[in-house]
């Protein structure tokens, strides 16, 4: 089992940047593969990115490819969602998710979840 805690989140302007953590507890992180999702107001939640057991591959939403870089530190059981230009319509509640071995983009794939941190983009 594992347990995810996300920071980073906050108000920014749009064109500004942001970078998302999501810290694991565990001594098995290197065996997760890991995902960003997100949920706005109303909204369900969907995927934003993805990244494999060892980080060598990545899988982004076309929606943020380009923008967005997933990436991840498995001496410090880390993984982060750098995110540049960012737009009004990325405003939405971010949650990092786990699950073993292999990536996936569909939030149900996902057995375990943080809490969200939530980002602002104001026009």
């Amino acid at each position: 089992q594992v347990q995810l805690v996300e920071s980073g989140g906050g108000l920014v302007q749009a064109g500004g940047s942001l970078r998302l953590s999501c810290a694991a507890s565990g001594r098995t992180f290197s065996s997760y593969a890991m995902g960003w999702f997100r949920q706005a107001p109303g909204k369900e939640r969907e995927f934003v990115a993805a990244i494999s057991v060892t980080g060598k591959s990545t899988d982004y939403a076309d929606s943020v490819k380009g923008r967005f870089i997933i990436s991840r530190d498995n001496a410090k059981n880390t993984v982060y969602l750098q995110m540049n230009s960012l737009k009004v319509e990325d405003t939405a509640v971010y949650y990092c998710g786990a699950r073993r071995f292999t990536v996936a983009s569909v939030p149900g794939e996902y057995p375990y979840w943080g809490q969200g941190t939530q980002v602002a983009v104001s026009s």
